[in-house]
């Protein structure tokens, strides 16, 4: 799932003049995909050049400029990672392709004016990731509680809720983990008891989100008795047909292989030399 959600735009004055830049204050978009950032300049005056930065802690790199004498120009280290969408000395935006968690930071957009004079405004760049839950609903004895389970990876930490469609039904019992991975993600599991007389029409969903507003939403029905008893028997069926089919197959190779060995013997033995029972007798020494 590939998103880009653009949280706020705000009109952004700078240096206390009347002047302004119109842009997103923040951005989040999915790992994997791109991430669109634009700047417009509401002023009424000559822009000579505009000129992309990314800061990041306390580090500030060129990413790009636009002017009249040289066009539009991108840094060599953001070469692969950077393009312009929208080159304009009033409007200018930049597509970050394929966005990683080392992509995240607030970008600048700078108009330099002429005659001389600066318009700056940032855009912030957040990254997630969200991972196709996993929904399980656990077989119980009683026809009125199920255990229910969910998981779900994301950066940062995603939300994890359980839905039931009957309104008669309801959850308890409920317990949230979570687990830090090595790669910055964080996997949550929600377990739960549903509730009330449920059959095979009960409908569990589960709707994972993380903080930018990306979800995914999942459903699974509740396996009756007979239903699992089916699957058990098809189960027991498929298995019994391999053997029947694998059977014949491993006899003839186990028959094959006795032969084989059998006659090897007897080859072995037809080949052995003759042994004299009288050993010859040693030459005589010479007188």
């Amino acid at each position: 799932m590939l998103k880009v959600l653009v949280v706020s735009v705000f009109v952004a004055s700078v240096e206390g003049q009347t002047a302004s830049i119109q842009t997103q204050e923040e951005v989040w978009a999915a790992a994997g995909g791109d991430a669109d950032l634009s700047c417009l300049l509401l002023e009424d005056e000559e822009v000579h050049q505009v000129t992309w930065m990314k800061k990041s802690r306390d580090e500030e790199e060129h990413v790009g400029s636009c002017s009249r004498l040289t066009g539009q120009r991108v840094n060599p280290d953001f070469m692969d990672k950077v393009e312009f969408k929208e080159a304009g000395l009033k409007i200018s935006s930049i597509v970050i392709r394929k966005v990683s968690e080392q992509d995240e930071g607030c970008y600048f957009c700078r108009f330099i004016l002429h005659p001389p004079g600066v318009r700056t405004a940032g855009t912030c760049l957040h990254v997630y990731e969200l991972h196709e839950p996993i929904l399980h609903i656990r077989d119980s004895s009683s026809p009125e509680e199920s255990g229910v389970s969910c998981s779900a990876t994301g950066r940062p930490a995603p939300t994890v809720t359980l839905t039931v469609t009957q309104q008669h039904l309801s959850f308890s019992q409920h317990n949230t983990t979570r687990v830090h991975n090595n790669n910055n993600t964080v996997t949550v599991t929600t377990t739960a008891v549903l509730s009330g007389l449920h059959d095979d029409s009960t409908q569990v969903g589960c709707v994972v989100g993380v903080a930018s507003g990306a979800q995914i939403q999942v459903f699974q029905r509740k396996q009756t008795c007979d239903e699992g008893l089916e699957q058990q028997s098809e189960s027991d069926q498929g298995r019994i047909r391999g053997w029947l089919v694998l059977g014949p197959v491993i006899l003839v190779a186990c028959l094959c292989a006795l032969a084989s060995f059998v006659w090897y013997r007897k080859l072995t033995q037809n080949r052995q030399p003759d042994i004299t029972e009288n050993p010859s007798t040693p030459p005589r020494d010479p007188q």
